[in-house]
Protein backbone atom coordinates (compact mmCIF):
# COMPACT_ATOMS: atom_id res chain seq x y z
CA UNK A 1 0.00 0.00 0.00
CA UNK A 2 1.68 3.21 -0.92
CA UNK A 3 0.56 5.95 1.11
CA UNK A 4 0.42 9.81 0.83
CA UNK A 5 0.48 12.70 3.12
CA UNK A 6 0.02 16.43 2.53
CA UNK A 7 -0.36 19.44 4.57
CA UNK A 8 -2.79 22.88 4.62
CA UNK A 9 -5.28 24.80 6.08
CA UNK A 10 -7.52 24.41 3.59
CA UNK A 11 -9.97 26.74 4.52
CA UNK A 12 -12.78 27.64 1.81
CA UNK A 13 -12.29 24.77 -0.12
CA UNK A 14 -12.17 25.09 -3.94
CA UNK A 15 -11.30 23.84 -7.24
CA UNK A 16 -7.44 24.10 -6.35
CA UNK A 17 -8.01 22.65 -3.13
CA UNK A 18 -9.89 19.25 -4.81
CA UNK A 19 -7.52 19.42 -7.66
CA UNK A 20 -4.37 18.84 -5.09
CA UNK A 21 -6.45 16.55 -3.22
CA UNK A 22 -7.41 13.96 -6.49
CA UNK A 23 -3.63 14.61 -8.13
CA UNK A 24 -2.76 13.68 -4.55
CA UNK A 25 -4.50 10.61 -3.91
CA UNK A 26 -3.89 9.55 -7.74
CA UNK A 27 -0.53 8.93 -6.60
CA UNK A 28 -0.95 6.22 -3.92
CA UNK A 29 -3.48 3.66 -2.46
CA UNK A 30 -4.14 6.14 0.89
CA UNK A 31 -4.22 10.32 1.29
CA UNK A 32 -3.61 11.45 4.48
CA UNK A 33 -3.84 15.33 5.09
CA UNK A 34 -2.50 17.04 7.97
CA UNK A 35 -4.98 20.00 8.69
CA UNK A 36 -3.53 22.96 10.45
CA UNK A 37 -5.26 23.42 13.64
CA UNK A 38 -6.52 27.29 14.97
CA UNK A 39 -3.62 27.24 17.23
CA UNK A 40 -1.00 26.52 14.63
CA UNK A 41 -3.05 28.90 12.34
CA UNK A 42 -2.50 31.74 15.11
CA UNK A 43 1.14 30.94 16.01
CA UNK A 44 1.44 31.55 11.72
CA UNK A 45 0.12 34.97 11.98
CA UNK A 46 -3.08 33.17 9.58
CA UNK A 47 -6.70 33.19 10.63
CA UNK A 48 -9.22 31.12 9.00
CA UNK A 49 -13.35 31.84 7.87
CA UNK A 50 -13.94 27.98 9.64
CA UNK A 51 -12.63 26.17 12.85
CA UNK A 52 -10.47 23.15 12.57
CA UNK A 53 -13.89 21.10 13.64
CA UNK A 54 -15.56 22.23 10.27
CA UNK A 55 -12.66 22.34 8.06
CA UNK A 56 -11.55 18.84 9.26
CA UNK A 57 -15.65 17.08 8.85
CA UNK A 58 -15.32 18.63 5.18
CA UNK A 59 -12.30 17.36 4.46
CA UNK A 60 -13.47 13.95 5.90
CA UNK A 61 -16.61 13.96 3.61
CA UNK A 62 -13.62 14.24 0.18
CA UNK A 63 -13.61 10.69 -1.08
CA UNK A 64 -9.62 11.21 -1.90
CA UNK A 65 -9.25 11.41 1.48
CA UNK A 66 -8.76 8.67 3.84
CA UNK A 67 -7.70 10.49 7.30
CA UNK A 68 -7.23 13.55 8.54
CA UNK A 69 -4.93 14.84 11.41
CA UNK A 70 -4.16 17.51 13.29
CA UNK A 71 -1.10 19.51 11.79
CA UNK A 72 -0.21 20.96 15.22
CA UNK A 73 3.74 22.34 14.65
CA UNK A 74 5.77 22.74 11.23
CA UNK A 75 8.43 19.91 12.67
CA UNK A 76 5.42 17.41 13.12
CA UNK A 77 6.40 16.18 9.29
CA UNK A 78 8.94 13.91 10.11
CA UNK A 79 7.65 12.07 12.45
CA UNK A 80 3.94 11.84 10.94
CA UNK A 81 5.81 10.10 7.49
CA UNK A 82 7.45 7.64 10.19
CA UNK A 83 3.99 7.05 11.91
CA UNK A 84 1.90 6.89 9.04
CA UNK A 85 4.75 4.90 7.03
CA UNK A 86 4.09 7.80 4.13
CA UNK A 87 5.67 7.08 0.82
CA UNK A 88 5.96 10.37 -0.34
CA UNK A 89 4.99 14.17 0.98
CA UNK A 90 3.05 16.17 -1.62
CA UNK A 91 2.17 19.46 -1.38
CA UNK A 92 1.84 22.64 -4.41
CA UNK A 93 4.58 23.83 -5.83
CA UNK A 94 4.57 27.65 -4.33
CA UNK A 95 6.20 25.66 -1.88
CA UNK A 96 9.06 24.41 -4.23
CA UNK A 97 12.39 23.68 -1.97
CA UNK A 98 10.79 23.96 1.51
CA UNK A 99 10.26 20.15 2.21
CA UNK A 100 12.92 18.79 0.30
CA UNK A 101 14.10 17.74 3.82
CA UNK A 102 11.88 15.29 3.78
CA UNK A 103 13.22 13.24 1.13
CA UNK A 104 15.74 11.78 3.65
CA UNK A 105 12.39 10.04 4.63
CA UNK A 106 9.96 9.84 1.54
CA UNK A 107 9.30 11.24 -2.18
CA UNK A 108 8.77 14.26 -2.23
CA UNK A 109 6.49 15.73 -4.95
CA UNK A 110 5.77 19.46 -5.66
CA UNK A 111 2.37 19.35 -7.52
CA UNK A 112 1.47 22.55 -9.80
CA UNK A 113 -1.58 24.65 -8.17
CA UNK A 114 -4.42 25.02 -10.10
CA UNK A 115 -4.24 28.82 -11.71
CA UNK A 116 -6.12 31.81 -10.83
CA UNK A 117 -7.63 30.36 -7.38
CA UNK A 118 -6.49 30.67 -4.00
CA UNK A 119 -8.35 31.51 -0.24
CA UNK A 120 -6.57 34.87 0.10
CA UNK A 121 -7.89 35.68 -3.27
CA UNK A 122 -11.74 34.63 -1.93
CA UNK A 123 -11.08 36.04 1.24
CA UNK A 124 -10.22 39.38 -0.44
CA UNK A 125 -13.09 39.35 -2.76
CA UNK A 126 -15.30 38.86 0.24
CA UNK A 127 -13.85 41.93 2.52
CA UNK A 128 -14.31 44.03 -0.83
CA UNK A 129 -17.52 43.29 -1.30
CA UNK A 130 -18.30 43.41 2.07
CA UNK A 131 -17.23 47.15 2.53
Amino acid sequence: MRTIITYGTFDILHVGHINLLRRARELGDRLIVGLSTDAFNAKKHKASLLDYGNRKVVLEAIRHVDLVIAEETWEQKVSDVKKYAVDAFVIGDDWKGEFDFLGDYCEVIYLPRTEDISSTSIKQTLLSAAR
